[in-house]
Order: structure tokens, then sequence, then C-alpha cells
């Protein structure tokens, strides 16, 4: 990238920053409402967007949050959190497993102490400071003990990169960027055969694709009542919902939109979007393609989710986006959004994303663009063979770390990884390092959340965003009694990632322990291949 164009970055952030300042400078009365999450909505944020603000634990104000980057928890509850007393046990059961002197942390709640923890079968029977025994135990002094992480933003979850996402703390991936599958198959083809529970969207560009239809051209009539059709099946087989990816099938109408968000509309559905555009460069601005997801949200009254808003639709206008989507939370739409912690994005250069002239519309240059999984940089005069083999390119230096700030700060953004790492080793080490970096860099060395924050976002806020398309969800997210034993134990001075873009699939560290349902996929830091207790997530 050149030194102009770095200068003319630095300078557009700051810009940034100071509207964003200005913009949350409302009075008490506003922020009140722009930090509350919405209400009224099919699938509204203020049943699974987050915690109630009325409850122990809630987030503070968008101002609060953005302006100072912490979060001012009410006082913690003494008693640990009950979810379903009838799974409640006393303190001498004989546990399946139980974890002993670890710091117990519950975003939903905020409680936080020093607790033993019990585990019965799949759930959590018993949360308390009496001494306790089980067949497994587990020493947890010094590290907390949380809810297993929740990848709101993967994919399918291959056989090997399933594991780097268990050595990262996730316990349940979400493919709600869109399932590359029929519902039936893919729930068939991953069940009893994964450490993770696992579920997923209905994958819009996909599934036109098998219609025969080019990304970059419009569906006919008939065509777009079969793939009506089509979505209709394929939610009711078990696809949470529908993930749209128009920057990459830009021949997809609003319309188009429109008539297969109306097939969610029953189902409690929240839509997912890989918005139209990334850039601010007319025609086809961000604030363009923030506008079209609000819309088709309040025509529908379903449920909206920004993917990965720090390179698409924020990009370069994080202030403005982030107003936009306050002023649309205030007036009652219900919409997130998620990030990744790194400060650049990887796509293959085969898609759409690499149309026209984009050096100029994402400020980076041949050289800033690096092949996944190698050390390899492009120029002008290599471009061309990578693209013609469609490699995934990390474009560095893509995210201004400035804008990664501002939305990690938000109450309503979520952590997703927008990966999952391939065996071909051509991948992002988002894949494998997105929790561990976000606890790592973002809590303990720069301070941009606290602790309890970011667990929130890796946990019940996923959590509470799908749980009314995926009932299962409402026993995860929870370091509380009576749900599922989704657990990650970690130490907050020691974790972090250590995957790069030359070696992105290398494994975290600081993570000692991970249970899925109660089943020990990560013991003391040993993965363990030879369990596979993750559980498939079907939509109701």
């Amino acid at each position: 990238m050149s030194h102009a164009r770095r200068d003319l970055l630095s300078k557009q952030v700051d810009q940034n920053r100071r509207r964003l300042l200005i913009s949350l400078g409302y009075g008490a009365a506003s922020v009140a409402t722009l930090g509350a999450l919405g209400a009224g909505q099919v699938g509204s944020a203020s049943s699974r967007s987050g915690p109630d603000r009325s409850a122990p634990g809630t987030l503070a104000s968008t101002a609060e949050v953005a302006v100072e980057g912490t979060t001012q928890f009410p006082p913690a509850p003494l008693a640990p959190p009950v979810l379903d007393a009838s799974l409640s046990v006393p303190a001498t059961t004989a546990f399946d497993v139980v974890i002993t002197g670890g710091r117990v942390m519950d975003p939903a709640t905020g409680f936080d102490q020093v607790m033993n923890v019990g585990v019965l079968g799949k759930a959590i029977a018993y949360i308390g400071a009496e001494p306790i025994s089980g067949a497994t135990s587990i020493d947890a002094t010094g590290q907390v003990v949380g809810p297993g992480f929740i990848d709101i933003l993967s994919y399918r979850p291959n056989p090997f990169g399933v594991w780097f996402k268990v050595a990262d703390g996730v316990t349940t991936n979400l493919g709600m960027h869109g399932i590359n599958n029929y519902a039936n198959a893919f729930f068939k083809r991953y069940t009893g055969k994964v450490p993770v529970n696992f579920g997923g969207a209905l994958h819009h560009q996909f599934h036109r694709g098998l219609l025969n239809v080019a990304p970059d051209r419009e569906i006919d009539p008939s065509t777009l009542g079969e793939f009506e059709r089509l979505a209709d099946q394929q939610l009711a087989d078990g696809f949470a919902g529908v993930a749209f990816s128009p920057e990459y099938a830009p021949g997809t109408s609003t319309d188009e939109i429109l008539r297969l968000a109306e097939k969610s509309a029953s189902r409690n559905s929240v839509l997912f979007f890989h918005a139209r555009h990334s850039d601010d460069e007319a025609p086809g601005t961000n604030a363009e393609a923030i506008a079209e997801i609000l819309n088709v949200a309040r025509q529908t009254g379903l449920s909206v989710h920004v993917s990965h808003i720090t390179s698409t639709g924020g990009t370069f206008t994080m202030a403005q986006t982030l107003e936009t989507l306050n002023q649309a939370r205030a007036d009652g739409v219900d919409v997130t959004a998620c990030l990744y912690p790194y400060d650049f994005w990887a796509t293959r250069l085969g898609s759409f994303r690499f149309a026209g002239d984009w050096r100029s519309r994402f400020r980076i240059d041949y050289e800033d663009l690096q092949i996944g999984g190698t050390e390899t940089r492009l120029s002008a005069e290599t471009f061309g063979q990578a693209q013609a083999e469609n490699k995934l390119v990390a474009a560095l230096g893509s995210i201004p770390q400035d804008e990664v700030d501002m939305a990690m700060r938000m109450p309503w953004t979520i952590i997703g990884s927008d990966a999952i790492a391939e065996p071909d080793g051509n991948n992002h080490p988002r894949a494998a390092g997105t929790f561990s970096r976000t606890l790592g860099v973002y809590v303990r060395e720069r301070n941009v959340l606290g602790l309890m924050d970011a667990l929130a976002k890796m946990t019940i806020l996923p959590a509470r965003r799908v749980e009314g398309m995926l009932p299962g969800l409402s026993r995860k997210g929870r370091m509380q009694i009576g749900a599922d034993a989704d657990v990650t134990v970690f130490n907050p001075d020691t974790i972090a990632d250590r995957a790069t873009v030359a070696a992105p699939a290398t494994a975290s560290v600081g993570i000692s322990t991970v249970l899925v349902n109660g089943v020990g996929v990560l013991e003391g830091g040993t993965i363990r291949q030879d369990r596979l207790p993750g559980e498939a997530l079907r939509a109701s």
C-alpha cells in the first residue's frame, strides 16, 4: 500500500472516530434508547440478542461502551444462576465431571465467583462452594470456567478444521454464512461424527447455483418460483433462516431477497447478510448496502444480521454504518452484526470482490495480497495466475484497526470467525485463532473490552441471536445450573492465538479444557479425537 493511500486512510479513520463520538452524544434519554436491545420484532433482540437490560450483567449503553471501551455491570448475583432447577443436585452427588477452584463466569447474568462445577450427563448440575467429587476431576485454579464459545459465522464442520475450533474454545459451530449442501444431507453427514454442536442457514448463493443461475444474472420468474419451493423445503428440513451474499451474487435483486425472506417469516427467522457492497466508492457503497438490509427488515418484519461488518458494509465508513444501525435499532428494527478480530480480510481471487478497480475501492495493491498458507505476496505479474487458480488471499492492511475497535465496542456485536480451516492450508488465520485472539489481544493486551464483555460476545449473545430458530441454543452459552455442559476453561493470562497468514492451521494456546455436552474433547490441553459428542442443531 502506498504512503499516500495510508495517509488518506489514516485521515479518514480520524474523521470516522470523531463522527462516531458526535453521533453518540444524544443525551441521557437517547443513550438509553440506543443501548436498548430491539423489541417487538419476530426473533427480536430483546429475547435473543443479549442480556435483558433489567437483569444483572446487562451490557452498558452504546455510548458508554463505544467511548469508554468498558462495560459497567450492575452488582453480580451472589447465588449461582439457575436455568433449570429440575436438574440441580446436591454437592454430595457423585458427578461424572467436576471442575474445581475456577473462576466461574456467566455473561448472561454477570455471575463471577470462584466456585466448583459438577456435571451429570450433558448438563451442569451443580455450581457452588462446597467440595465435590466425580469420576473425572479438573483443577481449574487460576483459570476461567466459562460457557463454551459459539461461532455464529462458520461453515461446515469438516473433520480437519473442526479440531482447530475446539483448540480455540468453540463448542458450537454454526454455519450462518450458509451451508453448501441440502439440509438432510448436511445433518446426516456430520451427526455423530464431529466433536462440536453444529447447524446452519440456507446458503442462498449456493442453492441459486444449483438452479443454474449465474451469479451475475437476475433470476427469471419461473426459476424464482422453483427457488421458493426449494427454500421452503430446506427450511422445513432444519436449516435456520437464509444467508444472502449479494456481493458474491450481484445478479440477486432486492425483490429476490424479499421473496425468499418471506419463506422465513413464519419460522422466527433471522436473515444473515454478507452485504452487497464493501467500500465507500460510488456507485455501490456501504451506505446503500446497509440501507438494503434494513429495508428488507422493515418490509418483512424479520430480524437481520450484518455478517463480518468490518470487512463488508462498514469498511472505511464504520462510524456512519454504526450510527445508521444504532438509529435503526432505536426505531425498533432488530439488527445485529458480527466481526472477527483481525485488520485484514481474505477471500478467493475468482470472486466478484476482485471485479473492476479493486485496488482503488479497497485501498490496497498487489503486494498487499498474500496467499493463505504461504509466505507468497502477489505482484502485478503473478496476480493473473493466482486468480486463474482461484487462490484465497489475505488482503493485508485492508481493515482500519480503529474501525475494528469501534465495532468491537458495540454492545450488540458478536464475535464470528467467518472461516473454518481446510486441509489444503489455503486459509485465513481467523479459522483457528478468532476467539483466543479476542481474549488475548483485545481484552488482555489492548483493553478494548472487559473480560465479561468479550465472553458475552462469544456465548450468550450468539445463543440469543439464533435460539428462536434453533431451540437447542436456549441451553447453551450459559454457565448456569441446568444448562448444557458446553464449557471452556482457559487461563486469561496466557490464552493467545498462534495462527498466521503463512501458517493459518496453528492451534491456539491457553485453553486447557473443552467440554461438549459433558464430554471432554480437550483435556489438559490435549485434543481427544476419539470423542465426538457434537449434536445436530436443527431449526424448529
